[in-house]
């Protein structure tokens, strides 16, 4: 069996995205519908078949696994999930998403499981919008959270700030200074055309990368680097600090030559492709043959020529894939 993963173009998967829920305690308006239905708990994959899937990514020569959801902290028991994929031999780069409401309760022992980085969901600085744009959530239990993740000495944490024009673009240089005065690095990310939202017009809210790295640069210069933590941010460092400004840009700056990454949904579908449909079941190989590694990992191996050469994202509003974000991984 191949040991690696190479897609028809070349490309080498060294970075899986796992999906431990569909749940989450916000419903960001980027990422949800304010009601949802979500999965039965028959079509979710369990701890341990999570677990199995991480080990045969990394068996298969994958680098680095990054648990989403959803929000990966309203799973049950997700630090014993940590705990195992922590200690597989070959991971070199262990991360999780997080809204990061639950990390001042969980961030000590998902650090002392194995999990070195986080990725945290920040998209404005002020209290009421930020209620207005996560429908839920509450700013203070996040920055709790922030500061909690920061004590327990995780090796790099970096927030994520989805823009939207008209909505919390005002905020671009504020959440830089938060960066900066934390000692975070963080990314801004263009808005992905996935789920037919309801809570506002895509194509009035678009907002590029070339805009908030403009609006950035009237303060701060930013130069640009080769630093890559595998997944598809561009980063940018500033000659006084230590903080990294990424850009995440899947319209304005097209990464899919370089895609390196697969994603596997909470209930086993290995998606080749965030923009695409293309997709094997890889529960049906779990249960069908349960603790066959070989079955398993030849399922992954031979999914690899489904990837797609790239995506085909419009900024017109139009909705090309119908899952929504918490359904597709992070």
């Amino acid at each position: 069996m191949e040991s690696e993963l190479i897609d028809d173009f070349g490309r080498r998967v060294r970075y899986v995205r796992l999906s431990v829920t569909d749940r989450c305690d916000f419903r960001c308006v980027y990422c949800m519908s304010e009601e949802m239905t979500f999965l039965p708990r028959a079509q979710v994959l369990t701890l341990e078949e999570l677990a199995t899937v991480a080990r045969a990514f990394v068996e298969l020569g994958v680098e680095k696994v990054r648990l989403t959801g959803g929000e990966p902290l309203v799973r049950r028991n997700i630090g014993k999930l940590v705990t195992e994929i922590g200690a597989l031999p070959g991971l070199k780069d262990f991360a999780m998403t997080t809204n990061g409401a639950g990390l001042a309760k969980q961030a000590v022992s998902l650090r002392e499981g194995g999990l070195q980085r986080l990725n945290i969901s920040l998209d404005s600085l002020d209290p009421e919008r930020f209620r207005r744009l996560t429908r839920t959530g509450d700013l203070s239990r996040v920055l709790a959270g922030i500061r909690a993740a920061r004590d327990a000495g995780f090796e790099r944490i970096k927030l994520n700030a989805v823009i939207l024009r008209g909505r919390n673009d005002d905020e671009v240089l504020d959440l830089v200074d938060f960066a900066r005065d934390e000692d975070l690095d963080i990314s801004f990310i263009e808005e992905m055309p996935l789920g037919d939202v309801s809570d506002h017009s895509r194509a009035e809210t678009f907002c590029s990368s070339d805009d908030v790295q403009a609006m950035i640069e009237r303060r701060y210069s930013l130069l640009p680097t080769t630093e890559s933590s595998l997944g598809p941010s561009r980063y940018f460092r500033m000659p006084d600090s230590a903080s990294r400004i990424g850009f995440i840009s899947p319209h304005s700056h097209n990464f899919c030559a370089s895609c390196n990454r697969v994603r596997v949904t909470v209930e086993g579908r290995l998606l080749l492709c965030l923009g695409n449909e293309h997709s094997v079941d890889l529960r049906a190989v779990l249960r069908r043959y349960p603790g066959d590694m070989d079955a398993l990992k030849e399922a992954i191996v031979r999914a690899m020529p489904l990837k797609p050469e790239r995506h085909h994202f419009t900024t017109d509003g139009d909705v090309q894939v119908v899952r929504f974000m918490n359904m597709t991984g992070g």
